[in-house]
């Protein structure tokens, strides 16, 4: 019964791992708090130069 069961637990999990394969995530993918921070910073640096240039 053992085996029986080992062997049956590792189709599964092959199993699964297969069809997670074909249906990726959906999800965004995560961003940590230091890259959304220095992301931000770099968009009002980008911003601020564009309104020194329309002053211009």
């Amino acid at each position: 019964m053992n085996r029986k069961k080992k062997l049956n637990s590792i189709l599964d999990k092959r199993i699964k791992r297969m069809n997670a394969k074909k249906n990726p995530a959906l999800k965004p993918k995560y961003v940590s708090k230091a890259e959304r921070a220095r992301i931000e910073a770099l968009e009002q640096n980008s911003e601020s130069q564009n309104a020194v240039m329309t002053e211009q």
